[in-house]
């Protein structure tokens, strides 16, 4: 059986991708910084492993553990929203430490695997905001965008090793902890001049009615990356980031 390894899978669209996979027969190496089984069990098809993306020696160890694989999902990251104004310098780095950086490390750690065998699939998630400029998401898209490029230009690198490069970029998606958990990183709160944005971004979040993203559809979009060898380079997930899409 083919074995998938996915980042990030503690929650949303980790969690859901895996067990997707898993459903579908193909052996998964869950990681998680904190690994937890009463999320997502250990089994014949499924390894729960350690992995911080952002310390190089858990890196190493988690991919050595893993073994073989034909695809690396790039899903770990983490929300932030503020304004650039009230964003320490702190936060930027952490937020870029993960979302853009740890995706570059992950990358760097399978490539000498894939390139050896002359195949494998990479697909990083990224941000549907990258389409759609949102206040309060500058450094967070900035994080994303990032990756987008990244893997626009390994995917010229590594063709000749048929090595295959995807984005996925998921819209809005209320059934994750991205937005509570942004909020909670607010460095220290928000700059007063801000005040009326902010909360008025906040009420448009709530009353919004329009279309949303689901975590099994970023999942399904992960599953026709991998197994799709004519799917696209990037692929947007959900009716809103679809919509975005297809705007811009």
């Amino acid at each position: 059986m083919p074995t998938i390894l996915i980042t990030g899978c503690s929650s949303g669209f980790g969690l859901h991708t895996a067990r997707l996979f898993a459903d579908r027969g193909w052996d998964v190496v869950a990681t998680m910084r904190s690994p937890r089984e009463d999320i997502l069990p250990a089994s014949d098809q499924v390894r729960i492993l350690a992995l911080d993306v952002t310390d190089a020696s858990s890196i190493a160890h988690a991919v050595e553990a893993a073994g073989p694989i034909d695809a690396l999902v790039n899903n770990a990251g983490i929300g932030f929203l503020n304004a650039v104004e009230g964003t320490s310098m702190q936060h930027a780095r952490d937020i870029f430490e993960t979302n853009t950086l740890g995706t570059i490390a992950m990358t760097q750690a399978i490539l000498p695997q894939f390139r050896e065998r002359r195949s494998g699939v990479i697909v990083n998630v990224t941000s549907s905001v990258t389409l759609k400029s949102l206040p309060l998401l500058s450094v967070y898209t900035a994080s994303k965008a990032a990756v987008n490029a990244f893997t626009d230009v390994i995917a010229i690198e590594l063709k000749q090793f048929n090595i295959r490069t995807h984005v996925v970029l998921p819209g809005r998606a209320p059934d994750t902890r991205f937005g509570d958990n942004a909020r909670m990183r607010m460095s220290n709160g928000f700059p007063q001049p801000y005040a009326e944005m902010v909360s008025q971004v906040f009420a448009d979040w709530e009353q919004d009615t329009g279309p949303v993203t689901a975590s099994s559809e970023v999942a399904e979009a992960v599953w026709r990356a991998v197994t799709d060898d004519a799917s696209p380079a990037h692929i947007p997930a959900g009716r809103d980031a679809i919509a975005w899409a297809n705007a811009r």
